[in-house]
């Protein structure tokens, strides 16, 4: 009967390492799953709160929608934008995700003022001016 004890015992102390070890694996896991998508999910939300909070009219934003628009007036928690012209409509300030720059022309694009037609760039190649 001595003998059935030690071997229950040896068993436990063998499962209780084990134990200890799933354990560690656990916390692992969530220091892991922590700081691949908690931590940056709150920095995205710290820099969209901090957008919207230093936002100024002129401003070109796109919204958590995904609309462009221009801001034409703040007020408490509300923000009137400009969605087209002479059409303004009413948002929470939440709804402002950040500001884009003025749309402007394209990299690598010729100003207006230097653009030429195809004939012409052959007529000059051409002659060599």
């Amino acid at each position: 009967m001595g003998n059935e004890i030690l071997a229950a015992a040896s068993t436990t102390s063998k499962s209780s390492s084990g134990g200890y070890l799933f354990l560690v694996a656990i916390v692992v896991l969530f220091g892991l799953l922590y700081f691949v998508t908690i931590r940056p999910q709150r920095n995205r939300q710290r820099m969209a709160q901090q957008t919207q909070r230093t936002v100024e009219p002129g401003a070109r934003v796109r919204t958590t929608a995904g609309m462009y628009a221009t801001v034409v007036a703040l007020e408490d928690q509300d923000v009137i934008l400009e969605v087209a012209p002479g059409v303004e409509v009413r948002y929470l300030r939440r709804a402002i995700m950040d500001v884009v720059p003025e749309p402007g022309p394209e990299v690598g694009e010729p100003a207006p003022e230097q653009s030429e037609t195809f004939d012409e760039a052959e007529d000059d190649a051409a002659t060599g001016g």
